[in-house]
């Protein structure tokens, strides 16, 4: 009976931080909905309305005004064909530096990670003429080659620390079954690592879509505009700073990460964890 009087208080303390801590979390995204919801009248007023009037203005805004639609449609399309390319790439490349002895394999596996240190504003110039050179500027197959190129080093060091973690000697027993190195990275490797896998296509996602520079520069017009592109198109010309539009793209433009992380949050904790402990 003690304990249970014990345990209860602790799950009310428990229930309590995490609920204040959801309340944090939650209060900008009502925030932002709340003022894509308002008429942009009462937005720019200098003192606060505690009864504010509730419209869709904004919304049937950006959908008849603005072609919203492609914007969407070029940042899915854009963020989820580099996903695929990363990982094509990048679990290969993960297997090869965690499970094969080359000469300077630590080397390489640093100067992948290290071009993700790079500034973007030193290479800007280059890809914009190189893109230009291959006729890709202002489309959607540039946009997945740009963010597949950015995210690629991430993503393959976040997949071979997860590789490193797998036991070699699952590997050894499938060879002496006779399984070839590609069917057991396919078969044992790539099923083993799937959390990691998945939490590196989440940061390549969010990585992706946060994308602004190099979106601004390979997309000339409306054609391959994603959303970090369109939210510029509302903060200038002759109707100023549109605040209700901005907090409804953006919020347009979060939910779809929202949703995937409420998805697949069982994979990605255990992909976070992964590794965590060693011995």
């Amino acid at each position: 009976m003690k304990s249970l009087r014990h345990r209860a208080p602790s799950k009310i303390l428990r229930l309590s931080i995490l609920g204040a801590w959801a309340l944090f979390c939650l209060v900008p995204i009502a925030w932002f909905l709340s003022i894509g919801l308002r008429p942009r009248t009462e937005i720019i007023l200098p003192h606060p309305i505690y009864w504010p009037t509730w419209t869709i203005d904004a919304w049937n805004m950006i959908w008849s005004d603005w072609p919203m639609g492609y914007y969407l449609r070029n940042s899915i399309a854009g963020v989820l064909g580099s996903v695929v390319i990363d990982l094509a790439l990048a679990i290969p490349a993960a297997y090869a530096l965690a499970r094969y002895r080359f000469k300077m394999r630590e080397d390489i596996g640093f100067y992948i990670l290290s071009t993700r240190m790079m500034a973007p504003a030193v290479v800007a110039i280059p890809i914009f003429f190189l893109f230009r050179m291959l006729g890709l500027l202002d489309t959607v197959w540039a946009l997945m080659l740009i963010y597949a190129a950015m995210n690629l080093s991430l993503v393959t060091w976040i997949v071979r620390s997860y590789m490193l973690d797998i036991p070699s000697e699952i590997e050894d027993a499938a060879r002496t079954d006779g399984a070839t190195d590609l069917k057991i990275l396919v078969m044992i490797i790539v099923p083993m690592c799937l959390p990691g896998i998945i939490t590196a296509a989440v940061i390549a996602v969010i990585f992706g879509i946060n994308e602004f520079l190099f979106t601004l520069l390979i997309a000339s017009t409306k054609s391959a505009y994603t959303l970090s592109v369109a939210l510029a198109n509302f903060t200038g010309g002759s109707d100023g700073v549109i605040y209700n539009a901005i907090s409804m793209v953006a919020f347009l433009a979060f939910m779809p990460v929202l949703v995937l992380l409420i998805a697949i949050q069982n994979h990605l904790s255990r992909g976070l964890t992964m590794g965590a402990v060693k011995g």
